[in-house]
Formats: structure tokens, sequence, C-alpha cells
């Protein structure tokens, strides 16, 4: 359930990021400042990421009560530490969409509703879509590849691949490459 409240949860942590710098007119000072905008959206990104991993560290407390309360044998070790790294890596890409959303629009109710449809269709939108009758088979497959929840499903089984990683981290990269694209337009 945790990546559906973050759907909603991380855009609401994001929806201010660069919208409200320009709807109260300091994104102006932002630009004079010698920084580069590359190193202005990386900012931006970490301490929204500081954030949401503050939000998900305390939630490691449960499997630790969990581990420490089993009489015999416990939780396994490799599933729960895959099932964070997942959720670490969705949470990541939740928040360079919600900043990439910000950097689009001056209001933040359209960047929270916006980066929250995003983060709906890139998780559950290419699994729905491949799912249609006349897609079955290796199409469909090739649609469902494209989506986070196939890549996510994975991680958090505790399998760990390298081409799972490389999605997510294109991802990243191209939401915040988007993102300084966009603020450099402006």
């Amino acid at each position: 359930i945790v990546p559906w409240l973050l759907i909603f949860m991380i855009p609401t942590i994001t929806m201010r990021s660069f919208s409200e710098e320009y709807k109260s007119g300091t994104f102006e000072l932002l630009k004079t400042l010698p920084i580069r905008p590359a190193l202005l959206v990386w900012g931006k990104y970490m301490g929204a990421l500081l954030v949401v991993l503050c939000l998900l560290l305390p939630t490691l407390l449960y499997g630790v009560a969990i581990e420490s309360l089993s009489a015999v044998g416990g939780i396994d070790m490799g599933a729960t530490a895959g099932s964070y790294l997942g959720l670490f890596l969705l949470a990541a890409v939740f928040v360079a969409v919600g900043i990439c959303v910000s950097s689009c629009t001056n209001n933040t109710v359209v960047a929270f509703i916006g980066a929250a449809f995003v983060c709906y269709l890139l998780f559950a939108g290419f699994e729905a879509v491949s799912k249609l009758s006349f897609l079955e088979g290796k199409l469909g497959y090739f649609i469902e590849v494209l989506g986070i929840k196939f890549h996510y499903k994975s991680i958090s089984r505790g399998v760990i691949r390298m081409d799972d990683l490389i999605y997510f981290m294109v991802l990243i990269a191209g939401c915040l490459h988007f993102t300084k694209q966009n603020i450099m337009k402006r």
C-alpha cells in the first residue's frame, strides 16, 4: 500500500519547489545568484528526497520489532532490504517527477495534481494498458516493462537486477534534465 500513499504524499512535498518560486517572484532572485541551474535543480531534488527519506526511516522500526519479537526464524532480511531499496528508488523517481512538474507551472495546486497524475500513470498506467485484450502477448509485455510497477515488483521481492536500477536512474536523470531545461528557459 505504500506506493499508493507515496503517489499522493510526495507531490504534496514537491509541489512548491519551483511553482512557489515563480509565483512569489523569488525565482528572479535565484537567477541573479551565481548558481548553475543544474545545482539549483539538484539542491531542490536532494532536499525533497531527504524529507521523504526522513518519512521512510521510522518504518524500519517495524522490521526491527518483528525480527526481535519472533520466536524462530524472523523475517526474510533479503526481501525486506529489497523492499526498502525499491521504496527508496520509487520515492526518488516520484520526487524527480514532482520537481519536474512543479517547474512547469506557477500554481501549486496544478503542480500537485499534475505530479500525482504523472506518478500514477508511471506506476500503474503502463500495466493497465498492457492488460488490454488487443495487446496480449509480446507487445503487452513490452508495454508493461516501460512502467515503474514492473521494475518495483522485481526489486521488492529481493531480486536486485542491474536493468531495474538503470531504469530508475534513467527516469530520475531524465526528469531532472527536463527540469533544468525548463528553468533555463525561464
